[in-house]
């Protein structure tokens, strides 16, 4: 089980595990293009990148200026290189470079770019080697500690909020539109971000055209420990959850949920309580983890359960990051579609 590093904070309440994937880090390559079209998309791209200088404020206030837009940027969050892949533009360096190979497949990531260790602890020296214009963060309040550490290099820094129950779809966007500004990318967001609407759009259609018997549903990850099957349904303010709702389905999760990212806690017994609703969950596999639907399964209450029981319990693809970006949430929904209309 994966969740976003600096949600860690604020779930502590929840006492969620936290499983993190390390990486090696390797030299930096010379040939590394900084401006190689590497998005969906980014092939046919005929949007301008503007040339004069920045001057933006980012998620917490902070004033960003820049001579020009950044073209070498290192991104020390998942989402964050999603978004910068998206808008056509290869980053120089970035946290976890494996992990995101794994947990988020809507952008390819260049083999070519630099690794700097994890996203708990990046290795700085490697990350400033690389001689970034900018430095992207996530992080939770003006003063957090990476902000401070990467400020000392002298290097700008763009600091994002990793989520916001309140409006999850509206965040996810803001983010995007922020790092677009910054790599004076405004024109390709504005591409990306109308293919989202007409991608949700699409798919909304799709699914009232199929009419499912079944319209609430769960979608949950977890994990396995010491025996124990620990559950995390996506409830109110998360980024599945809304899109879900978004496509005239609703989530049937009403449990207590954190104030970020809409995550919730429970077990098997407690996903006995959500009624009819038809069960959704990652099909990423973890490599450092067993299969905690595999080990629900062995649960005599797990069958109980009327989407189980009624074979309406489906795993979305492997690879989809369930806190990114636009094409992440893009990957969401077709998963939504393909669920509900089979």
């Amino acid at each position: 089980m994966i969740k976003p590093i600096s949600a860690f904070a604020v779930l502590g309440a929840l006492a969620l595990a936290l499983t993190a994937c390390g990486t090696t880090d390797v030299a930096a390559s010379a040939d590394t293009d900084t401006s190689a079209a590497t998005g969906v998309g980014c092939a046919d791209d005929a949007t301008t990148t503007s040339t004069g200088p920045v001057d933006l404020t980012d998620a917490f206030g902070r004033t960003i200026t820049l001579d020009q837009p950044a073209q070498k940027v290192a991104v020390l969050e998942w989402q964050q290189i999603e978004d910068v892949l998206s808008l056509c533009l290869t980053p120089v360096a970035v946290a976890d470079a494996d992990g995101y190979r794994t947990w988020d497949t809507a952008e390819e990531l260049p083999e070519s770019v630099e690794s700097v260790g994890t996203r708990q602890e990046p290795n700085l020296d490697t990350l400033f080697a690389t001689e970034p214009d900018l430095v992207i963060v996530e992080a939770y309040t003006r003063d957090d500690a990476i902000i401070t550490q990467l400020e000392k290099y002298g290097v700008p820094v763009l600091a994002t909020l990793g989520a916001n129950a309140e409006d999850p779809i509206a965040q996810m966007l803001g983010t995007f539109d922020l790092i677009a500004e910054a790599t004076g990318r405004t024109e390709r967001a504005d591409v990306v971000k109308e293919e989202f609407a007409q991608h949700l759009a699409d798919a909304k259609t799709d699914i009232a055209d199929s009419a499912p018997a079944v319209t609430d549903f769960v979608y949950f990850d977890g994990w396995v420990d010491g025996g124990n099957v620990s559950l995390r349904p996506f409830g109110q303010g998360s980024l599945v959850g809304e899109l879900g709702e978004e496509l005239g389905l609703t989530n049937a999760w009403t449990g207590e949920v954190d104030p970020a990212y809409g995550l919730g806690q429970t077990d098997i017994e407690g996903m006995t309580t959500i009624g009819d609703a038809s069960l959704f969950y990652t099909g990423t596999v973890d490599p450092d983890s067993e299969s905690f639907v595999d080990a629900a399964a062995q649960n005599p209450a797990w069958a109980s359960i009327p989407a189980v029981a009624e074979d309406r319990l489906a795993a979305f693809p492997g690879g989809i990051w369930t806190f990114g970006g636009p094409r992440s949430a893009e990957q969401i929904i077709d998963a939504y579609v393909a669920a509900i209309t089979k």
